[in-house]
């Protein structure tokens, strides 16, 4: 058994994260933003936690991480304002990451983007901009850390039934269903060999694709 918290714990992966993660035998703590959302995330066996990470500093985030085994990053500012988009998927995920190194906690597993690099070709005057570049950010900032980072990055998301297969360094847009990426971070948590590594996947054709564990595998 381990604990795992989840930031961005209302959140679509997240939502088929938690149960995966209760149904063998894992305590979960859901952070949410939205005590509305206490019922709905609580549903999946999850502990909602009611917290604004935006809001929160280091010391706070700390506090709440303080006691768990493991962190999942899976919040993001939905494709809000850029200035929002950089205070959430850049700046609040730094200081979990930092928070995290403060509590103690070592194992923690970024939900990235397929696009997450120095040359993700998006230009500034894109609105996807802010996005790619506060991935890009919260990245580097994870393999600077002396974490037991892991950093998954699926392509473009979808709501197609799980295959339960992915493929590595997908071509184009790395369409990949929600609950395969959901089923990837499961896996990845207990791999001791996606630590250190950037995973970067879709679900790709029959052919191309591996079941989940021997896709992340060594």
């Amino acid at each position: 058994m381990s604990r795992i918290i989840v930031f961005g714990g209302h959140g679509r992966i997240a939502l088929l994260l938690a149960p995966l993660l209760v149904a063998r035998g894992d305590e979960v703590t859901a952070v949410i933003r939205n005590p509305a959302h206490t019922s709905e995330v609580e549903a999946g066996g999850a502990k909602a936690l009611v917290a604004d990470v935006e809001q929160m500093d280091v010391d706070a985030i700390t506090d709440v991480i303080r006691g768990h085994d493991a962190v999942v990053w899976s919040a993001g500012a939905g494709g809000g304002s850029p200035e929002r988009t950089y205070a959430v998927d850049r700046d609040a995920a730094i200081r979990s990451m930092d928070a995290a190194g403060r509590a103690g906690v070592r194992r923690y597993v970024m939900v990235s983007w397929l696009g997450s690099t120095a040359d993700h070709g998006v230009p500034p005057e894109d609105s996807f901009f802010a996005y790619a570049d506060a991935k890009w950010a919260a990245d580097e900032h994870l393999r600077s850390r002396s974490l037991d980072g892991t950093i998954l990055a699926p392509g473009t998301l979808t709501f197609d039934e799980p295959t339960g297969r992915i493929q590595i360094d997908p071509d184009g847009r790395g369409a990949v269903a929600r609950a395969d990426v959901a089923a990837v971070i499961a896996a990845a948590l207990v791999e001791p060999c996606t630590i250190g590594r950037t995973i970067r996947f879709g679900n790709g054709d029959a052919e191309a694709s591996e079941p989940i564990a021997d896709a992340i595998g060594c």
